[in-house]
């Protein structure tokens, strides 16, 4: 699995992303792309710890623990997977730009913050991710998302 700390596939998903536009539509799911882009910073943030997310309940914390190997192996997520609700946010296209451009400096901020998830940072949801699971875990959750829009 590709990492979004490797400078090849931060510019792999960088080229994706420039690619999308308010025009593409979903291959499966409910978000539209400007949707999408929200629901993927989203994520970015709470690694950063610059929002807080209420842990879940012990019962759903041994299961996110469960499955979070999926979060970082080969293996390509199924589609229609559910969305946390706190990773979802109702915008129409005319957010488009706007919601392009603060997910592309979210991807920038992490692909250069391997240092920080060093020796290893708690998510809230899946438990400890040492840097290595981390980088892979972004970059997988972009490349599912930007299939879902066909880029």
């Amino acid at each position: 699995m590709k990492s979004i700390f490797e400078k090849d596939a931060y510019q792999e998903i960088t080229n994706r992303l420039n690619n999308l536009t308010s025009q593409n539509k979903a291959k499966w799911g409910k978000m539209n792309v400007t949707e999408m882009l929200s629901h993927c910073r989203k994520p970015f943030e709470v690694a950063l710890q610059e929002v807080t997310i209420e842990k879940p309940n012990i019962v759903m914390r041994l299961l996110f623990k469960m499955v979070s190997p999926s979060l970082y192996n080969d293996k390509p997520w199924k589609q229609g997977l559910p969305t946390a609700k706190e990773f979802i946010e109702h915008i129409d296209n005319s957010a488009f730009e706007a919601q392009k451009n603060l997910l592309k400096s979210k991807i920038e901020q992490i692909s250069q913050s391997e240092a920080f998830f060093k020796p290893s940072k708690v998510h809230p949801y899946f438990g400890k991710f040492n840097s290595e699971q981390w980088g892979k875990s972004f970059y997988k959750h972009l490349d599912h998302h930007f299939r879902q829009f066909g880029v």
